[in-house]
């Protein structure tokens, strides 16, 4: 019998690929990539190029094969995305991050075909909020991003959840608000890669890193506060909602306990076996005001409705991610 097939949009990117990596190992999907490998120089495409999988599309011919593959497919994990939250084009942001997803949205709706999509903790802006994940029109609407690519992620949420409401979704959906995800395979990243990957070739050489001097009296330098949670983790909510095809809903991916970028920095000399060395420098003015001092995943939601995942502490994940891959030699092999 030929395997049920999963799509991966984004699949090359950081979350995308390591969601490949974990559908790749049982055998039991035909896992297929939608991506653009960009630069060669880049790691991009070598964060696929040791798993079996079955295709690779590209973004512009996402509908032709999906129709071409449509009573084999599963499910639509969508990872594809703008995730730069300083990108200035904000009409390219909302197509890229709003529109694909809704058309993706509704072909599985008509399709019959399962969701699974990528939001963001960007959508609770500042925090005044709260970061609760309850996704009902009101607390979705109380909500204000600070940048054009959280809106973009909430606008999606909101249509989502609409369409639900109108009984036109697909037969299972979820929406994950990825907090400060870091882990292996972020190289291509550049500047938005996770603290622990843009200060490591200093750490690793035993010099001084920078961390951003706090601009609000409430917090110290480096003490601004932050989710920050482990790859393999929020990859394991993803595989649990693949099993579990009765849940549906927007649902928070996070640690579920806020650290500070200073407990970041330090641990990952730890990893290094170095002694820390941190300064602090002023934070760029363009993103002061736009900047969130604070957030905190509540995992409440989805762990009442049976997902049992524990949340990797701070100081493993970082170990791990130092020890395994980037203190490797060639950590793709």
């Amino acid at each position: 019998m030929i395997p049920r097939m999963i799509v991966v949009t984004g699949g090359a990117g950081f979350i995308g690929s390591n969601i490949v990596a974990r559908l790749c190992e049982g055998g039991a999907w035909d896992v297929v990539v939608c991506d653009r490998l960009e630069t060669a120089d880049l790691a991009k495409w070598k964060n696929i190029a040791k798993h079996p999988i079955a295709d690779l599309w590209a973004p512009e011919e996402l509908f032709d094969q999906l129709e071409r593959h449509a009573d084999r497919i599963e499910a639509v994990v969508h990872m594809g995305a703008i995730s730069s939250t300083t990108e200035p084009d904000a009409d390219l942001i909302l197509r890229t991050n709003f529109s694909l997803s809704r058309d993706i949205w509704d072909w599985c709706a008509v399709r019959n075909v399962r969701m699974i999509y990528a939001s963001s903790a960007a959508t609770y802006g500042d925090g005044e909020a709260g970061f609760e994940d309850r996704d009902d029109p009101e607390s979705l609407n109380a909500l204000r991003p600070l940048n054009a690519y959280g809106y973009s992620k909430y606008l999606f949420d909101q249509y989502a959840v609409r369409q639900a409401d109108r009984d036109e979704a697909p037969p299972q959906w979820a929406g994950l608000k990825f907090f400060n995800v870091y882990g292996p395979n972020e190289g291509h990243k550049g500047g938005m890669k996770s603290v622990v990957a843009q200060i490591w070739p200093k750490v690793q050489a035993g010099e001084t890193v920078s961390l951003f001097r706090s601009h609000n009296p409430n917090y110290p330098d480096g003490g601004q506060l932050r989710d920050f949670v482990f790859i393999d983790d929020v990859v394991g909510i993803i595989l649990w909602l693949l099993e579990r095809q009765d849940i549906s809903g927007v649902f928070n991916a996070g640690s579920g306990q806020a650290r500070s970028f200073a407990d970041l920095a330090r641990a990952t000399f730890a990893a290094a076996g170095k002694e820390p060395s941190i300064a602090y420098v002023d934070m760029p003015e363009a993103i002061r005001d736009r900047y969130q001092y604070f957030t905190e995943a509540s995992m409440d939601r989805i762990r009442a409705l049976g997902y049992g995942g524990q949340s990797t502490p701070l100081e493993e994940g970082v170990r791990r991610y130092v020890q395994d891959f980037l203190a490797q030699p060639d950590p793709y092999r």
